[in-house]
């Protein structure tokens, strides 16, 4: 077995949907809007329990899911593009300069991040021009390892598998701190193959999803 870049990442949504990902083997969820901060894919927040809970509750105040809960799954990051290394940073700013030209090709504005109304402007929580970028990235990126197909030694880096960032958000944890309280890494897994497992966190999960059927017996861990 060759070299595994595997971690620990936890997903806040509906009690049902993680009573699903636990019991029944299905296809994952892909967030695909235009506004996600690394692009299409399932997000996960690295090693951040109480952030995904936190994430999950705001998001059932705003109405938009019924019961929170957090799975935990184990994931296998394969061929990321990691944004806390160099290399990834100056490849996605290629990236961003080749879309930018396309952009003033066709006499196009580029899109933009921005801070909705009721948000912290710094933090700019639309990603939009981010999201764009990225997927110009791995579309550009399919398509050249599409034309070098059964070409030796022409396919210098291929699609990427997942995408990790490290994001300071929120207030300073006290004033004059360079430390942000929201700061966070989160991980988009494109590949559901870098999904080896799910499991339930040892707390405050179980009571939340056990009332739903689902088609297969309980378990606390399950692997693909």
């Amino acid at each position: 077995m060759g070299f595994r870049n595997v971690v620990f990442g936890y997903h806040g949504c509906d009690a049902r949907l993680a009573s699903q990902l636990l019991h029944v083997k299905q296809k994952i969820r892909i967030s695909r809007g235009e506004f996600e901060w690394l692009g299409h894919g399932m997000y996960f927040w690295e090693n951040n329990l109480e952030r995904a809970r936190e994430w999950a509750k705001e998001k059932s105040r705003q109405g938009l899911i019924d019961t929170p809960a957090v799975i935990g799954a184990v994931l296998d990051l394969k061929n990321c593009c990691d944004f806390s290394d160099k290399y990834y940073l100056d490849l996605y700013q290629t990236y961003c300069m080749q879309m930018q030209r396309r952009y003033q090709s066709k006499n196009m504005r580029m899109p933009v991040n921005f801070a909705p109304a009721g948000s912290i402007p710094k933090d700019r929580v639309c990603r939009k021009l981010d999201c764009a970028i990225i997927e110009w990235m791995h579309e550009r990126m399919q398509y050249l390892n599409s034309r070098q197909a059964g070409i030796a030694d022409t396919s210098e880096l291929p699609p990427f598998d997942s995408v990790r960032g490290l994001f300071t958000e929120g207030h300073p944890v006290f004033e004059g701190s360079g430390i942000y309280r929201n700061t966070h890494i989160q991980i988009c897994i494109r590949n559901p193959e870098c999904i080896l497992g799910f499991f339930l966190p040892r707390e405050g999960e179980m009571d939340e999803i056990e009332g739903f059927e689902v088609e297969e017996s309980p378990a606390l861990l399950r692997w693909n």
